[in-house]
């Protein structure tokens, strides 16, 4: 847990955001003892939501090749 005062965060302020991206998160500690945790935001988002994939192939031939599998 690495842990900085708040005066110390204010004047490394670009370096505590770095640490805290290689880190994870870092914890800010102020004068009454209050504790905040700085911490990278993750976009979350499907695993699945990827981008898609010009192959250059029309609608017609699609449904012809489902018809010709359906066949089998």
């Amino acid at each position: 847990m690495t842990t900085y005062t708040y005066s110390k965060a204010r004047q490394n302020f670009s370096n505590i955001l770095e640490m805290a991206q290689k880190k994870g998160e870092i914890f800010i500690r102020r004068k009454d003892g209050s504790l905040f945790v700085l911490k990278p935001y993750c976009k979350s988002g499907s695993p699945l939501d990827v981008p898609g994939v010009d192959i250059s192939i029309t609608r017609e031939e699609i449904t012809g090749y489902l018809k010709e599998a359906r066949e089998r």
